[in-house]
């Protein structure tokens, strides 16, 4: 049995593999597919877009299990911003890096303990272009005050796990997987499978 992950973000799949090893799936991403996919995340939440990817893939791979994930950061002080705009915050040329200085550059003299976000992933499980689940996995944190530490990517430089004393980027990916908002997402899922399938 194959499962899909309509992804082609390789460090999403590296995260993804390593949670789902125990599985009896295949993990696949949508570079280890014949058809190829271009999809517009024009949702306005996680799940609009998380839904579309899981929907648009199953459509064309019927007998297979896909999952669409969207994931992104909230920060309280900026009504939850960047939202479903994380990965694209800093305009039409985004990297991480600007995001990361585009962000900082919004929090300039907000003070710790003002700076509370949450990492989300949202999942969304279809086959036969049908939804058949959902799930959703958070990170609460807060975002430092300068980028630290080289695992990791996105905004993992910045967001700042106060039980660890560290940002997510000073985590052993181990350790990462065993704590991120996707974690906790793909841990619902695979329980899903365990009584469902």
């Amino acid at each position: 049995m194959r499962l899909i992950i309509a992804t082609k973000n390789k460090s999403k799949m590296r995260e993804i593999r390593n949670i789902l090893s125990t599985t009896p799936f295949k993990i696949v991403s949508l570079d280890d597919l014949s058809e190829e996919f271009k999809i517009e995340e024009d949702g306005k939440t996680f799940y609009e877009n998380a839904k579309k990817k899981a929907l648009t893939v199953s459509q064309v791979y019927k007998d297979d299990y896909v999952v669409g994930e969207d994931s992104g950061l909230e920060v309280e002080h900026l009504g939850k911003e960047p939202g479903v705009y994380s990965k694209r915050y800093s305009g039409k040329d985004a990297t991480a890096l600007k995001n990361n200085y585009k962000l900082l550059d919004k929090l300039k003299n907000v003070s710790m303990d003002k700076r509370e976000a949450s990492f989300i992933s949202y999942l969304v499980l279809a086959r036969n272009n049908k939804e058949i689940a959902k799930f959703q996995g958070k990170l609460e944190g807060f975002i430092y005050d300068k980028l630290i530490g080289n695992q990791g990517f996105g905004y993992d430089p910045l967001f700042f796990l106060p039980e660890f004393n560290k940002t997510v980027a000073q985590l052993e990916p181990a350790q990462k997987d065993k704590v991120s908002h996707r974690f906790k997402a793909f841990i619902k899922l695979k329980e899903f499978f365990r009584e469902n399938i």
